[in-house]
């Protein structure tokens, strides 16, 4: 897929957006983390409900038959992933590519592709390959 406005948009760019709404109506003082992690929480299961009782064909053919409802929950959500993420001082650009290095080795590719394992049983399973045979 081509996605031209956000090959040109900055994470920072959307950040201050959605912070430059929140202050132009005096929010803040209603952003805590705590609020905040709520309201994210309610958007997901805003979108989770769009998909309630849907197989995955209706929800792929109901987004590309031009539903726009998916897309504004999802940006209800990330909306508030960057107020959470401003609130909280914590940089999403560093935070995800220092997950996805985590990531990276929980998920060794040559281990994990194909298969819908938690990282802790692969984990166990390197190490059943490097234990001594016999124990």
């Amino acid at each position: 897929m081509n996605y031209p406005l956000e090959e040109r948009t900055t994470l920072a760019q959307l950040r201050q957006k959605v912070i430059a709404f929140r202050d132009a109506r005096d929010w803040k003082k209603f952003h805590n983390p705590k609020d905040l992690a709520i309201a994210l929480s309610v958007e997901c299961a805003e979108f989770l409900e769009l998909c309630r009782f849907k197989e995955n064909g209706e929800i792929a053919a109901e987004v590309q038959g031009g539903e726009r409802q998916y897309a504004y929950e999802l940006a209800d959500i990330f909306s508030y992933l960057l107020t959470l993420a401003d609130a909280l001082e914590i940089d999403l650009a560093q935070a995800l590519l220092e997950k996805m290095a985590i990531n990276e080795e929980h998920y060794p590719v040559e281990q994990a592709k194909g298969r819908k394992v938690k990282y802790t049983q692969l984990a166990a399973e390197r190490a059943a390959r490097q234990s001594p045979q016999g124990d």
